[in-house]
C-alpha cells in the first residue's frame, strides 16, 4: 500500500485561517455590533449597484434620508409605514424566539384586515355605532384571525411535525386569495376592486384630527396604530423577559431537549407561540385597513410581512429595537414613492438581509489565524 507523502506547506502563505464554533455565548455588544457593520457593509455594496447602474449613490442616499427625515410631515409619514412593522416585527421575534420560523406574517397580516373590516361589512356592528365599541371590536377580530391562521401550521407543526416554513409561507397564498374573493366580489362596492369605504366611526383617530385643539399637528398623519405598536413591544419584552412562559419560551428556542427533559409541554408551547405571534401580524393588518386605507382592497401591504423578518433579526429579537429597525425600513418604503427606479429601496432590503444572514456565521464561529505545521 503506497503511502501518501506530506504536502510541503507553501512558503507563500505560512499561515491559515480557521474557523472554530463558539463555546460560549458572545458579550451582550457584538451582536448589535455585527449588525451594524452588515448594515455599513449592505450600504456599500448598494451604493457601488447604483453607481454601476449610472446613479449617484450619495445622491441617493440623501434623498432617501431627506424624503423620510426631512420634516416633521414627513416623518409622521415614515412613522405610519413603521407602524405595522413594529407589530410584524414583533410576531416575528416571538416566533423565531422560540426557534419558529414563521414566514407567514404576511398572510396573517392579510386575515387580521380581513377580521377588523368584517365587523365592518358584515356589519357586525352598525355604522353609527360608538368608536369607543367599535376599535376595540375591530381589534379583538383582526387579533383573533391572525391567530387563527397562526394556530393551523402551528398545530401541523406540533402534532405532525409539518415543517412551518413550508405551511406559512403557502398559506400566504391562501390568506390573498381570501380576501381577494371578497374584495373582488361579495363586498366589491359598484364593481371595482374595493370595498366601500368604513364609517368615520371605525376609523383610527391621527394627529391631524386633532389640529384644531393643536395646531401643531395639521397635516400629521401618524394614527393610533403607532401607540398600539409601543404598547405590543412593552408586552412582549414582559412576557419573553419577565413571565414564566417567556422563560419556557426562551427555553425551548435554546435547547428543546433540555425543554422537553425539564417537562415542559413543547406541544402546547409551538401552538400557543404560533397563535400570539399570529395575533401581533394580525392587529398589524387590523391597524393598517382602520389607520390609512379605511376599506379593504388588495393593495394593502407592500411586503410588510417578508420585511418583518428582516426587522426581526435586525433588531436581534429585542422588541425594542423592533420599534426603531422599524423606522429605518419605513424610512426605506416611504422613500420607495420618491426615487427612480421604484425597486432601489428594495433591492437595498435585500441586501441587508443578504448581509445579515451571512454576519451571523461570525456570532456562532470566532477566527483564528494559526500557522502552517
Amino acid at each position: 500500500m503506497a503511502i501518501k507523502p506530506i504536502e510541503k506547506p507553501s512558503s507563500f502563505f505560512p499561515f491559515r485561517i480557521v474557523f472554530e464554533k463558539r463555546l460560549k455565548e458572545p458579550a451582550h455588544w457584538v451582536p448589535f455590533f455585527v449588525s451594524l457593520l452588515a448594515i455599513i457593509i449592505a450600504l456599500i455594496l448598494s451604493g457601488g449597484l447604483i453607481q454601476i447602474a449610472g446613479g449617484d449613490a450619495i445622491k441617493s442616499y440623501s434623498h432617501i434620508a431627506k424624503a423620510s427625515f426631512g420634516s416633521i410631515g414627513v416623518f409622521s409619514d415614515t412613522l405610519v409605514k413603521a407602524t405595522p412593522l413594529i407589530l410584524v416585527g414583533l410576531a416575528c421575534s416571538v416566533a423565531f424566539r422560540a426557534r419558529l420560523w414563521n414566514i407567514g406574517a404576511e398572510g396573517q397580516f392579510f386575515l387580521g384586515a380581513f377580521g377588523a373590516s368584517a365587523v365592518v361589512l358584515t356589519p357586525l356592528l352598525p355604522a353609527n355605532t360608538s368608536p369607543w365599541i367599535f376599535i376595540p371590536v375591530m381589534m379583538l377580530a383582526g387579533i383573533l384571525m391572525g391567530a387563527l391562521w397562526g394556530f393551523i401550521p402551528g398545530f401541523l407543526k406540533a402534532k405532525y411535525n409539518v415543517n412551518e416554513i413550508i405551511s406559512t409561507l403557502m398559506m400566504n397564498y391562501i390568506a390573498v386569495a381570501w380576501n381577494n374573493f371578497f374584495i373582488y366580489a361579495v363586498w366589491s362596492e359598484s364593481g371595482f376592486q374595493m370595498s366601500k369605504v368604513f364609517p368615520k366611526t371605525a376609523w383610527l383617530p391621527r394627529l391631524a384630527d386633532y389640529a384644531k385643539e393643536v395646531p401643531a399637528f395639521r397635516g400629521l398623519t401618524t394614527h393610533l396604530g403607532l401607540l398600539f405598536g409601543i404598547l405590543a413591544s412593552i408586552l412582549v419584552w414582559f412576557i419573553l423577559y419577565r413571565s414564566r412562559w417567556g422563560y419556557e419560551i426562551r427555553l425551548i428556542g435554546d435547547n428543546p431537549q433540555a425543554a422537553r427533559y425539564a417537562g415542559l409541554n413543547i406541544t402546547r408551547n409551538t401552538i400557543l407561540v404560533m397563535m400570539f405571534s399570529g395575533g401581533l401580524a394580525g392587529l398589524a393588518g387590523m391597524s393598517e385597513i382602520t389607520g390609512v386605507v379605511h376599506r379593504l382592497q388588495g393593495a394593502i401591504s407592500p411586503g410588510y410581512g417578508f420585511t418583518g423578518i428582516i426587522v426581526a433579526w435586525l433588531a436581534k429579537l429585542n422588541p425594542f429595537a423592533v420599534i426603531l429597525v422599524s423606522i429605518l425600513f419605513g424610512a426605506l418604503i416611504l422613500a420607495g414613492r420618491e426615487i427612480q427606479p421604484s425597486g432601489i429601496p428594495k433591492m437595498i432590503q435585500g441586501i441587508i438581509l443578504v448581509c445579515l444572514i451571512a454576519s451571523d456565521f461570525f456570532l456562532r464561529y470566532q477566527i483564528r489565524i494559526t500557522r502552517r505545521a
